[in-house]
């Protein structure tokens, strides 16, 4: 997740202390890998003009930077499927929960819904790290950049070590996986700063965990990226209102 995460969130389970549980008494689970990959969470917020990629709005307008959301979130949903099957993702929704969006691509996509739970970011991603029951990696919809290739590398990568994040160049991570979901990970958290990422890199230090990090990225969250984006023009061709 981004630094601000301005758009994507996560979805419904206890709060954090309640939670501590399901990081604790798996023994060697961290030596257990999934045949066919790790469970996969993604972060969505409704398409809702007004409440969804906000601060695109001076560039696209309201009705833009929804139609932007929406097309960010089936452009993330067919990534994923190139790599994990539908049976094994799980689309954590917010703000409308049967929003039209979801709806439709739950029935095109097979995937699972379920609604964000109250909290912050942190309280949020461990609710969907840990309602994987196993190894597991969490994504947005805003890192258009995160395609299948780099997607397989941080599938591959959890293999062997304890943590994967792709950090994001305005300081916070576009992707976290575990191999097994712990509440410190993200406890202390300045979530909507720059210190986002040095942060949880102190926390998994302190847990004693490895950690991969393949690549640096960046996100579509400014009106600034927009530019950026245009210049690759077939992703832009999918993705631009």
């Amino acid at each position: 997740m981004c630094a601000d995460h301005d758009s994507d969130g996560l979805a419904a389970s206890p709060d954090l202390a309640n939670s501590q549980a399901c990081g604790q008494g798996l023994g060697d689970q961290r030596r257990v890998y999934r045949e066919d990959g790790p469970m996969l969470a993604i972060l969505a917020k409704a398409p809702i003009p007004g409440q969804a990629k906000t601060r695109m709005i001076p560039a696209l307008g309201a009705e833009g930077a929804a139609r932007l959301q929406h097309r960010l979130i089936e452009y993330t949903l067919k990534t994923a499927l190139e790599t994990t099957s539908a049976r094994n993702i799980t689309l954590w929704t917010a703000l409308e929960h049967d929003h039209p969006c979801f709806v439709d691509i739950r029935q095109r996509f097979g995937v699972t819904l379920r609604p964000q739970p109250e909290g912050d970011l942190g309280v949020r991603m461990h609710a969907a790290l840990c309602s994987a029951g196993g190894p597991s990696l969490l994504i947005g919809t805003d890192c258009p950049i995160l395609d299948k290739t780099l997607l397989k590398t941080c599938h591959k990568r959890l293999k062997d070590a304890d943590s994967v994040f792709l950090p994001a160049e305005d300081g916070g991570y576009a992707l976290v996986g575990v191999r097994r979901p712990d509440p410190r990970l993200f406890r202390g958290i300045d979530w909507g700063t720059s210190s986002v990422m040095s942060q949880t890199r102190t926390r998994l230090a302190e847990l004693l965990w490895t950690l991969e990090c393949p690549t640096t990225v960046w996100d579509l969250d400014t009106p600034q990226d927009l530019a950026r984006l245009a210049d690759m023009e077939a992703l832009a061709l999918e993705i631009l209102p």
